[in-house]
């Protein structure tokens, strides 16, 4: 009884219950805040109009394929949203993807089939595959669009485009009128300043001249809105190499393959203008590197052998006319289609008597006999492949009256005067 009674330990309780207090606050408050490891993280998912505002901006750095890939985000975004598709076709359109315009385009109209910009961006589509029926179909398409919208800049651009590749004098002065109409709706859009110098390029009186100079200035003026477009820069080389400012084309033919690579145009139209001064030497290399950027088309080819026989390459220039000519395989096995000798085809005309004086510079004169044959039957009426035909003879007949020589000595290299008028050179 007199043993002394143990105190409480005050402090052990109090641990205790700042422990119970935490645990609640752990398991109460704390873990249902946090994360299940064992389910997946939910992504943000981004809007249609993100996609789209970043488009538009990859499009003013001319970043095409970048844009296309973002619109077509948007697109899978909103499937039934008309305008991305129409959107998406125009940039299509920008980056050459002509039949992928069209077809979304197309798209557009089956979700809203009275949309004017559907209409009118599906013509324009059509309108760069080429070819008679494809222009024709444009034309019933943009004029649809217009009686939708008749107050729409974008649409009188199209249109002016479509009639001047109609190639019908009866419409270059509707072509005329559009453009000047597209022009004071909007003058501070690329495709209305585009169109207006497209006409003025590809249009005109006796003194091209003039026209040319009004070009420059609209193309100059579409290139202040968006100076990354290689088109623009194309198109203005192409008014440069028409009034033979050469190092201002061969300027722009740069800038536009500095924004494209892939495309093998800037090079080609590079080594052409190149040609017409004379430096065979650098139409040779820009003639070589169009070829490589795609090997499979004949045109690069025959290109490539024009350059090296005016530069004195004479049995290089005959395996490479023989390509765009015959067609064949290439060194690295891809195949080329070649191209037939028609009257309506002057590049390929070029390329056929080229062809057949290399061979008779190579003294291969049975099959330059064959394409003199070939020139004068098919191509009677042309003067320059007439005048190369007259001097295939004349160099076999040199190669008769001199066998023991294997090939003949260097002489002037008969070429074709380059075109100076507004016809632009074939693809």
């Amino acid at each position: 009884m007199t043993r002394r009674r143990k105190r409480p330990n005050y402090f052990g309780w109090v641990v205790f219950g700042l422990v119970l207090l935490f645990g609640y606050y752990f398991n109460q408050v704390y873990l249902p805040t946090q994360p299940n490891p064992f389910e997946p993280t939910p992504t943000v998912t981004r809007s249609p109009e993100s996609y789209v505002t970043e488009a538009e901006a990859l499009f003013k750095e001319g970043k095409l394929f970048q844009s296309i890939e973002a619109y077509k985000e948007a697109v899978r975004l909103s499937p039934q949203d008309s305008t991305l598709y129409i959107a998406l076709a125009r940039m299509q359109v920008w980056a050459g993807q002509y039949e992928e315009a069209q077809e979304n385009a197309e798209s557009g109209l089956l979700l809203s089939s009275n949309n004017a910009m559907a209409h009118a961006v599906r013509a324009w589509a059509l309108d760069f595959q080429g070819g008679p029926d494809n222009n024709a179909e444009a034309l019933s398409s943009i004029e649809q669009a217009l009686t939708i919208d008749s107050q729409n800049p974008l649409i009188y651009a199209y249109y002016a485009e479509i009639l001047v590749d109609s190639n019908s004098a009866d419409n270059v002065e509707k072509a005329i009128e559009a453009s000047k109409k597209a022009l004071a709706l909007d003058p501070n859009l690329v495709e209305t300043r585009r169109a207006r110098g497209y006409l003025l390029y590809n249009t005109g009186g006796a003194d091209y001249a003039i026209n040319f100079e009004e070009a420059i200035v609209q193309f100059q003026e579409a290139i202040k809105i968006n100076k990354n477009l290689a088109i623009l820069h194309m198109e203005l080389g192409d008014c440069y190499r028409a009034l033979q400012v050469t190092d201002k084309a061969v300027q722009e033919y740069t800038i536009a393959n500095t924004l494209n690579p892939p495309d093998p145009d800037p090079e080609y139209f590079i080594s052409r203008t190149l040609a017409t001064v004379g430096d065979y030497a650098k139409a040779v290399q820009y003639a070589e590197q169009a070829m490589l950027d795609d090997p499979t088309q004949a045109r690069l080819h025959g290109n490539y052998g024009v350059m090296l026989y005016r530069n004195l390459s004479w049995a290089e220039a005959v395996d490479e006319l023989r390509l765009a000519t015959n067609g064949g395989r290439t060194k690295d096995n891809q195949d080329v289609v070649g191209l037939p000798l028609t009257v309506n085809d002057p590049r390929a005309t070029e390329y056929y008597f080229t062809f057949g004086l290399a061979l008779a510079r190579t003294n291969q004169c049975g099959e330059a006999l064959l394409i003199f044959q070939s020139l004068q039957t098919r191509v009677p009426s042309d003067e320059i492949a007439m005048e190369a035909a007259a001097k295939i003879i004349e160099i076999c007949q040199e190669n008769l009256d001199n066998p023991a020589v294997d090939t003949p000595t260097p002489s002037p290299v008969v070429s074709p005067t380059e075109e100076t008028t507004p016809t632009p050179l074939p693809n």
